[in-house]
């Protein structure tokens, strides 16, 4: 785009759509992206609400109607942060109008959503992509590295688990992420998508999974504001919860190896416990979201009398991605400074510096994984995960950029 400045437009205000707020608006002040965003109009439902937010989180104005806001002149860029049923609808009529598309993970509720929707930005040919803001803590770049550089050798085991425990109590309410019309899954999709996209940009492409799905509470209290429903014990109106509240599975990367993938949010203790451990021929890597800026490592070749898990500080400007845009050495970040990264990327990439991912073809590649567990589940058996023709030709080349990397050192 020629322009030096581009309108952003942010459909949904609660948890996330803060998240991006944030992240919009912080992006300036710390980096230099290449064309400047500026915050046009955020959307919501209720009005008043997000009047509100229109004024505490820095947008301009406001919309009621995201059809209006897609079609408005003043916004390039589409920031859907919605409830995920709302993910495709939102996402296909912004491209239709020629916007760039960014969208919250999981990208859709099923595979055929997520399809139509990549469909849609191909053939509109904009910029798209998928908020799988965990890819950027320079912690998770570092292991990138470390693994892309041969540094590690093999990928022998990739263990994926994340860990939360916000619905353990029977009187949680009956929440959007509880409902499969609006949510897709549950845990699958809300906390394994994540697991799967790092296990994909981190070890390769997953091609067969073996999964199990269980849902511990059948039955919660329907939110104070709706109506209906079944009666409870305590004269509690009731609905049923027809997601997963836990998922395992078993999968088997392309390259060989092998890997476990859980996600609950039953972990009494366990706020945000997002951990994988990756194995490999010369070593191992650690890394826990809720200690973000630390990574473990273990390298085989080291004097045996030193041998053993270090802890790296991943906050040197000098050696450590988007670490120079903030503290000195030592000075921590935080999640929100995941999509503030994710933005500055996404920038870049709208403006042509470098192609953006993980991009809707990584949203759709991810799908296809989420959807063949459930299916695995469904039929307590394994299954085959295809690989998108444009995935494949992707990793083609960057093996073959790693591998002239190499050569050149």
């Amino acid at each position: 785009m020629a322009q030096r400045e581009v309108g952003v437009g942010l459909v949904g205000y609660a948890f996330m759509g803060r998240a991006h707020s944030n992240a919009w608006r912080q992006v300036v002040h710390f980096f230099d992206p290449p064309i400047t965003p500026r915050m046009v109009a955020i959307c919501g439902r209720n009005e008043e609400r997000v009047k509100a937010a229109a004024e505490k989180l820095g947008w301009q104005s406001y919309e009621t109607d995201w059809r209006k806001l897609v079609r408005r002149d003043d916004i390039h860029i589409v920031d859907v942060s919605t409830a995920n049923d709302t993910h495709a609808p939102i996402s296909i009529e912004a491209a239709k109008q020629g916007k760039q598309v960014f969208c919250e993970k999981p990208l859709a509720r099923t595979l055929k959503e997520a399809e139509r929707m990549l469909d849609a930005v191909v053939a509109a040919g904009v910029t798209h992509g998928v908020c799988f803001n965990y890819r950027r803590a320079p912690a998770v770049q570092l292991a990138k590295q470390l693994i892309a550089s041969g540094r590690m050798g093999k990928v022998f085991h990739f263990r994926g688990t994340y860990l939360q425990d916000w619905i353990v109590d029977p009187n949680f309410p009956l929440v959007w992420r509880l409902r499969k019309s609006v949510a897709g899954s549950g845990a699958l999709g809300d906390l394994a998508a994540h697991v799967i996209d790092l296990a994909r940009f981190l070890v390769g492409e997953i091609v067969e999974v073996v999964g199990y799905l269980h849902t511990f509470i059948k039955q919660r209290p329907l939110p104070a504001e709706e109506v209906g429903g079944l009666t409870g014990r305590a004269g509690q109106q009731m609905g049923e919860v027809d997601v997963d509240d836990a998922s395992l599975s078993i999968v088997i990367f392309d390259n060989g190896a092998i890997g476990y993938i859980e996600a609950t949010r039953f972990a009494p203790g366990r706020k945000n416990y997002n951990r994988f451990e990756i194995n490999c021929e010369k070593g191992s890597i650690v890394f826990n979201l809720e200690r973000m800026n630390e990574l473990e490592v273990y390298f085989r070749d080291e004097p045996q009398e030193v041998q053993g898990f270090h802890q790296v500080m991943v906050t040197e400007p000098g050696a450590h991605k988007y670490i120079a845009a903030w503290w000195p050495p030592g000075h921590i970040i935080g999640y929100e400074h995941t999509f503030v990264h994710t933005v500055y990327d996404f920038l870049r990439g709208v403006a042509g510096e470098e192609y953006f991912e993980p991009d809707f073809y990584d949203g759709v590649q991810c799908q296809r994984v989420l959807d063949a567990i459930e299916r695995s589940a469904q039929k307590r058996k394994w299954v085959t995960v295809e690989i998108l023709p444009e995935i494949q030709e992707r990793r083609k080349k960057q093996a073959e950029q790693t591998a002239t990397a190499k050569r050149k050192k």
